[in-house]
């Protein structure tokens, strides 16, 4: 019996554990899949909005903005990477601009602070590549951009050193009500929870609707992306979205947190709830819509392509709270954007509802701090010397296109929530992450993840599941592979 399990280990899932971690609590998180941050929170536009596009009085916009607000001192808590870059929305016509004028209302009725609506040669003075079709735009300095991975991966982390434990490759079956709580059926194994909190993404409408007569509806919005290389990151400065309409706040351009520069996403409402492919048709209107907004966009640039899904509700806001006839189930449903920036505040608003009602007291040993992987790509000659002597794999460069070593690797393996794939160490390290897209690295990162886990190459996947990586040996040259199906 558990005080209080959470379905989902995205950003608000982890945002919940993190934050009931503060208490004394016995606390689970159930995930379907093999790791954290494997849906929505891995495939998004990584932007914390300023809050100017939510409605005055939604939760989107109080979560939104009080999220915002929290984000940079947690960046510095949790070690993650955080850039307050600002945000721009375009106007193309004159006749538009008391639209940008109604987006400013709206966001100072949500109190983001320092709006600005911007025009003639200043406009070309902050961003140069934008199009000379912009006739206005509203600024918005508190916009920022963060590492999705990061930021998911530091709450679920800290979360664990804290007690909260995890159940991956756990994907809930059925959820009943019992007489002192719910019971979650998941395979072969039964759980038993006094409180549950519903964080499942696209699929929280389901679970919501097997314990509560207000049925919630959840379409997928797919959404595609195109990331550029390093070269193109500098192209812009700021995050640049055009007016929003009723599919979202459209096609952005901006730079991450991590030099590269990415376009997206494209709005199309799906009925299935994991179709994340690309299609010709959807990058096709994407570099369409991102070149209304600057001249020459570097699209020729391209190292990448993804897909992410939004869990867009029928009732346009966010489902934050305890279902009025499920008593101890707290829904986090129809989290789309700005969900992303929302999560720290999800996490706290939440949290204090389920630890009032489990009338649960705080720790005195909370460990509040948590350092991330050492940087090498990023770190001086002094601190990669030093973290050489006290371990001489940080001299042993892995991944060329982004300077990962050995030793980064290895250390996203060992900390707690350690990766089990090549994705898992993509995400934490940014291995196969650059230029080449892990065509030269990906064969060291199997080798090492093997030895490591200490389990044949064969039984490794790229992200969990079905996805084997390699599928037989061709030459027995003695290699680790030997442990393997030959």
């Amino acid at each position: 019996m558990y005080d209080v399990i959470i379905i989902g280990a995205g950003v608000t899932g982890s945002a919940v554990a993190r934050e009931l971690s503060r208490y004394r609590l016995k606390t689970l998180v159930l995930e379907k899949e093999e790791d954290v941050c494997c849906g929505t929170s891995k495939a998004n536009s990584a932007i914390i909005h300023a809050g100017f596009d939510a409605t005055p009085g939604s939760l989107k916009a109080r979560m939104n903005v009080e999220g915002s607000r929290m984000m940079e001192a947690l960046s510095k808590e949790l070690d993650f990477p955080y850039q307050r870059n600002g945000s721009l929305v375009l106007c193309f016509q004159e006749e538009d601009i008391p639209k940008l004028e109604v987006l400013k209302a709206k966001g100072e009725a949500n109190n983001v602070e320092g709006l600005e609506i911007i025009k003639g040669d200043r406009i070309w003075e902050m961003e140069p590549n934008l199009s000379k079709e912009v006739k206005a735009m509203l600024y918005a300095p508190t916009g920022a951009i963060v590492c999705p991975f990061k930021l998911t991966i530091a709450l679920a982390e800290n979360a664990s050193i804290n007690g909260v434990e995890f159940a991956f490759d756990t994907q809930v079956d059925k959820i009943e009500k019992a007489e002192n709580g719910y019971k979650i059926t998941a395979g072969s194994k039964v759980y038993e929870t006094r409180c549950l909190v519903n964080a499942a993404g696209v699929y929280a409408d389901v679970f919501n609707n097997m314990v509560s007569s207000r049925k919630l509806s959840i379409t997928p919005r797919k959404g595609e992306y195109i990331l550029m290389d390093k070269k193109a990151g500098d192209f812009v400065s700021h995050t640049i979205f055009q007016l929003p309409t009723a599919m979202g706040k459209g096609v952005l351009i901006t730079p991450t947190v991590h030099g590269n520069l990415l376009a997206g996403p494209t709005a199309e409402d799906v009925p299935e709830k994991d179709k994340i492919n690309t299609t010709a048709a959807g990058l096709s209107k994407l570099l369409a819509q991102a070149e209304l907004s600057a001249e020459q966009v570097p699209l020729r640039m391209a190292i990448t392509s993804f897909a992410g899904l939004r869990a867009t509700e029928k009732g346009g806001d966010f489902v934050l709270g305890e279902a009025e006839d499920a008593e101890g189930f707290f829904n986090a449903a129809g989290i789309e954007s700005p969900g992303l920036s929302s999560a720290p505040a999800i996490g706290v608003y939440l949290a204090e509802q389920v630890a009032e009602k489990m009338k649960a007291e705080k720790k005195t040993e909370f460990r509040s701090e948590r350092k991330d992987i050492p940087c090498v790509a990023q770190a001086s000659p002094e601190e990669i010397r030093a973290l050489i002597e006290e371990d001489p794999a940080y001299g042993n460069v892995i991944c060329r296109c982004e300077t990962v070593t050995e030793g980064e690797i290895r250390n996203a393996i060992r900390r707690p929530l350690g990766a089990k794939s090549l994705d898992g160490i993509k995400r934490r390290t940014r291995a196969g992450m650059g230029r080449c897209q892990s065509g030269f690295c990906a064969p060291k990162v199997v080798e090492i993840l093997a030895k490591e886990r200490n389990i044949s190459p064969l039984e490794l996947t790229k992200a969990g599941g079905k996805s084997r990586l390699l599928t037989g040996v061709l030459k027995d040259n003695g290699s680790d592979c030997e442990r393997g199906e030959k």
